[in-house]
């Protein structure tokens, strides 16, 4: 039987591998969605877990999360500058590192924090040393450059017409071993050395908030012009520029007042130490936020997204299998002759039904396996692509849940198959050899 079915298939060969082809690629949509969709959770996630507590002025906790913990660009509201003194002194806190936005270099973004950070960021470094002047920068894993280069930072992007500061050329004295976060592809600079180019001093600006944010966050070119205006600058309506040390040593005692800030990364001593400092810092002009738990939240919502593309993606095999059935049906039918020839030689009804069936699981069973691997190599690409622009590492990988679809799948091409398996059974010699 196994014989005559692979002569059969070798006879049939381009027909077979059209019903081998549809089904690969409706299971290679379904698979892949799924795996997608992992792949962004799992990498998402593990890179919130290198943040335990972010603190912001109020707005978007959302938002917060993608700009510090993700480095997506957007304009932050500042908090006051004396949060990050408070938090220094706070016997609570292991740590606490201000970060501030706004510049970038290369499409790199710059990133302004403290020793602190770059320190506890990825364990250590991978080459050369933590920066200890104004004029020293560290740089990502996946940060194109070398040790020793220059960094002109850009306000800005270069698609958003940015200015390049020409106060100051960070030099490159370190690299972070990789992380798996966005902040592979940042450059990390001295938070005291940004204040000092965008004319910021170490003090507290209350009232001038409009300033240090526009500043610090990196709004576009209009906006940062009417904030000047608005706070009395005449520079040239783009940015008060000041003036830079590069060989200036870094000042890290924060327990003088620092300008506005769009976040604050914190390392709590213990659990405990966290959801006290979260409870204390979620009123008034600050909200703090664990980024696992905004995550969760704003999974739950793309959950529906995911049930829709799942669902596009079932829609689609159940076209493909209903095309299968329409082909299976026209080659029952141009195959009478042999099925009648079989059962004129003796062939009892099981047989034909057997060769019938397995001949149609087969291609089908060849078809799915197709089809996964397919999925997962076209995630793998995808994923590959997502992770160099976003520096978030996204695993791509199978689990038991997937082992269930294959199981569905196969269960669904065992009653397909068993459909043109019974048209042959049903049909006699005779009426089969006058067709």
């Amino acid at each position: 039987m196994i014989r005559f079915i692979l002569s059969d298939l070798r006879r049939l060969w381009a027909g077979s591998l059209v019903v081998v082809l549809l089904v690969a690629l409706a299971t290679a949509l379904g698979v892949s969605v799924v795996l997608q969709e992992r792949a962004l959770r799992l990498g998402s996630a593990r890179a919130a877990d290198k943040f335990d507590l972010v603190i912001g002025a109020g707005g978007s906790e959302t938002q917060l999360v993608l700009s510090s913990v993700f480095l997506q660009p957007s304009p932050l509201p500042l908090m006051p500058g004396d949060v990050l003194g408070r938090l220094a002194a706070d016997p609570r806190v292991d740590w606490a590192a201000p970060i501030g936005f706004g510049d970038s270099f290369s499409g790199y973004p710059i990133i302004g924090t403290t020793t602190m950070l770059a320190q506890n960021l990825s364990g250590g470094l991978a080459e050369g040393k933590i920066f200890a002047r104004e004029g020293e920068a560290v740089i990502g894993g996946a940060v194109k450059l070398s040790l020793g280069g220059e960094i002109k930072p850009m306000h800005g992007s270069l698609e958003e017409g940015g200015e390049t500061h020409t106060e100051l050329d960070y030099h490159i004295a370190g690299r972070l071993r990789p992380t798996g976060t966005a902040w592979d592809r940042a450059i990390l600079v001295p938070i005291q050395a940004v204040w000092h180019i965008h004319g910021m001093e170490v003090e507290d600006h209350a009232g001038d908030g409009e300033h240090e944010h526009e500043a610090a966050s990196g709004t576009d070119s209009a906006e940062h012009g009417h904030a000047h205006e608005k706070a009395g600058a005449d520079h040239d309506g783009h940015e008060h520029h000041g003036e830079v040390d590069p060989g200036a040593a870094l000042d890290e005692n924060w327990t003088a007042g620092a300008p506005g800030l769009p976040a604050i990364l914190v390392k709590p001593k213990t659990i405990a130490d966290a959801y006290k400092l979260r409870q204390d810092y979620r009123s008034g002009n600050t909200v703090a936020v664990f980024p696992g738990e905004v995550l969760t939240n704003l999974y739950a919502t793309l959950g529906d997204a995911k049930q829709i593309l799942v669902a596009v993606a079932f829609g689609a095999q159940a076209l493909v299998a209903a095309s299968l059935v329409l082909v299976t049906v026209i080659h029952i039918g141009q195959r009478r002759r042999q099925i009648g020839a079989l059962r004129a030689f003796g062939a009892p009804r099981g047989v034909i039904f057997g060769i019938v069936w397995l001949e149609f699981f087969f291609l089908v069973a060849v078809g799915i396996a197709l089809g996964f691997t397919l999925g997962y190599a076209a995630t793998l690409i995808l994923s590959g692509m997502l992770s160099q622009t976003s520096g978030v590492a996204m695993p791509v990988g199978f689990a038991r849940e997937d082992a269930g679809l294959a199981a569905v799948l196969l269960a669904f091409a065992t009653i397909l198959a068993a459909l043109p398996a019974v048209l042959a059974y049903r049909q006699s010699p005779a009426q089969a050899l006058r067709a």
